[in-house]
């Protein structure tokens, strides 16, 4: 789904796919069939965005398999579909029975991350519609922040230098240009907006920035218009914005509080936990620890929790959503003379982890979902300036 900034620009607003669990190219190619294509006849549009997640073997596969990716590439125009970002985070087993932490893994200090992530660049580069020359691709902020040392950046900074390299010979091979975004989450060794801008002091600015993700932003407590700001101000771009809201809870260990969220607390995915008291941002890494009587979050102002939650309907009280604060961070990127991006990705990847009552009934039921999160989000893109098409 295409629409254009008041100085000309093309935006690109996309669904992501890591939402749905297919791993393999015949499973991938069975969710345009089953979502993809459905999504974009109930948004009643010619063309709908789709960020692809790419799990490494399928990657490797397609990148070394010319007929594969033409077949994809057709199966996509057959469902109307166009692809100009790739959502690279997770290496594989993204809806294993338990994530966690494995999300992380591995990360930018070995010699598998960066591989992955320059045969998804490739694959993106074969994928890109013929009037695009820039796709982007999301990655891991460089690793989860504990072990880190000195050797681990030094390490990590070498693997981003390489990735550079290889995206600028790319771009000369093919004419495009594919750019690599560090997404900052609560956790991980760039967690903020600054320390992702520190952490790619001196790398090619050209090929390397930053994937802002809402949720993260609002669980760490930065200000949407603050954070853009630094990073525009350090001359690092923001290739991409996930569209994405944090749970809110205000009142965390009230009783009424509690109750609506242990039911978040579910097993497969970390749900990282945020409260700011007198100027400090106090956290935890899951909700079960947050609750914990012993070395838990106090519960003296909200918390914030890492759990996407759809942003096209609030969750039931006293739970609210981050969703002001994606408004304010899509204001910020695109309200200006000029968009500080171009790629927009709704990544609501937790349909299946909601609690029960709240899950779609099937796959008809994650369609309207999708569709309506989609619209929920060009609607705010209209809100702030864009024009459709």
């Amino acid at each position: 789904m295409r629409l254009t900034h008041p100085d000309g620009t093309p935006v690109h607003l996309a669904y992501c796919t890591n939402v749905h669990p297919a791993e393999t190219l015949p499973g991938i190619v069975e969710q345009l069939d089953r979502y993809a294509g459905p999504v974009r006849e109930r948004l009643g549009c010619d063309t709908v965005g789709l960020g692809l997640w790419l799990p490494a073997a399928t990657a490797e596969r397609l990148d070394r398999s010319p007929a594969d990716l033409a077949e994809l590439r057709q199966r996509l125009a057959d469902h109307g579909v166009e692809t100009v970002t790739l959502n690279g985070f997770p290496y594989r087993g993204f809806h294993d029975p338990v994530v966690k932490q494995a999300v992380y893994h591995p990360d930018w200090t070995g010699p598998e991350r960066p591989a992955y992530t320059l045969a998804m660049a490739r694959v993106l580069a074969g994928l890109l519609p013929q009037d695009v020359t820039r796709g982007s691709v999301s990655t891991l902020p460089l690793a989860w922040r504990d072990p880190w040392d000195t050797v681990a950046r030094d390490a990590a900074r070498r693997r981003l230098d390489e990735l550079a390299e290889g995206l600028d010979a790319l771009a000369r091979e093919t004419g495009r240009v594919i750019r690599v975004g560090l997404e900052p989450e609560p956790g991980c060794v760039a967690e903020t907006v600054p320390q992702a801008v520190a952490a790619l002091a001196d790398t090619d600015p050209r090929y390397l920035g930053i994937c802002l993700d809402a949720c993260h932003l609002a669980v760490a407590h930065e200000e949407p218009e603050a954070a853009v700001a630094t990073a525009v101000a350090a001359g690092v771009p923001i290739v991409k914005t996930q569209a994405s809201a944090a749970l809110i809870a205000d009142e965390p260990r009230g009783p009424a509080g509690r109750a609506a969220l242990e039911p978040f607390d579910e097993p497969r995915f970390l749900h990282q936990v945020r409260e700011e008291c007198a100027g400090e941002v106090r956290g935890r890494d899951d909700l079960a620890p947050a609750f914990a009587e012993r070395d838990g979050l106090p519960g003296e102002a909200p918390w914030r929790v890492h759990f996407h939650v759809p942003l096209h309907r609030e969750p039931d009280p006293p739970l609210r959503s981050s969703r002001p604060l994606l408004s304010r961070t899509l204001g910020a990127l695109f309200a200006g003379e000029h968009p500080v991006t171009d790629h927009v990705e709704v990544e609501t990847y937790t349909w299946s982890v909601l609690p029960e009552k709240h899950r779609p009934e099937g796959p008809e039921g994650l369609v309207e979902g999708i569709a309506a999160e989609l619209a929920w989000c060009r609607d705010e893109l209209l809100a702030h300036g864009l024009r459709p098409g």
